[in-house]
């Protein structure tokens, strides 16, 4: 399963992050989608969240950061893989991207590239230990373009992604695939 998330990822430029039941509605009837991020919900209702995805026949991939109720310790992880049956989850902690890859899900590390020091700290990730990175924001096509060209691993870009115009940038900066609640550009 892992593998064919992978392949979704590459095969299709834009992924819907969602972040209420809204948005869910929305991309698990939208033609266009094949992966969903989860960016919400809590330990009661997560379950039930990937379920309606995989009914849709869409993969899951849930930011275990967000999800209410949950530590921020490695078990988290293991209750994401114990109690649903997500693809694969998002997280900004290391940790979080080894233990989800012992537990065989697949392990989207997202970068918040605020300043230098967080550009250079990619350097120091592990080459093996993300499936992917997910930089934010999405809009800086000059430095996603340095760090698709180093990167060993898919690059996606995700954030303040407001239309084509930003999708194609990123795109053309050599990044894998965008994520955004924008639900306009979903149709892109």
């Amino acid at each position: 399963m892992k593998q064919a998330l992978m392949d979704a990822i590459q095969e299709t430029p834009v992924i819907a992050a969602v972040k209420d039941d809204a948005g869910l509605c929305n991309a698990l009837t939208n033609e266009n989608i094949r992966v969903v991020f989860v960016l919400y919900g809590d330990i009661c209702n997560i379950a039930s969240i990937v379920r309606r995805i995989h009914e849709a026949g869409r993969f899951a991939v849930v930011h275990v950061d967000l999800i209410a109720g949950l530590a921020g310790k490695e078990v988290a992880v293991d209750f994401i893989r114990n109690t649903t049956e997500a693809d694969g989850i998002i997280s900004t902690r290391q940790s979080f991207i080894r233990r989800a890859k012992e537990l065989g899900l697949a392990a989207i590390l997202r970068v918040f590239l605020l300043d230098s020091i967080a550009l250079e700290s990619l350097d120091k990730i592990p080459p093996n230990l993300p499936d992917c990175l997910d930089l934010l924001p999405g809009t800086m096509p000059k430095i996603l373009r340095r760090v698709c060209a180093t990167a060993k691993v898919p690059v996606l870009a995700g954030g303040l992604i407001a239309d084509k115009e930003d999708v194609m940038a990123a795109l053309e900066a050599g990044i894998t695939a965008i994520s955004t609640t924008n639900q306009a550009v979903w149709n892109m």
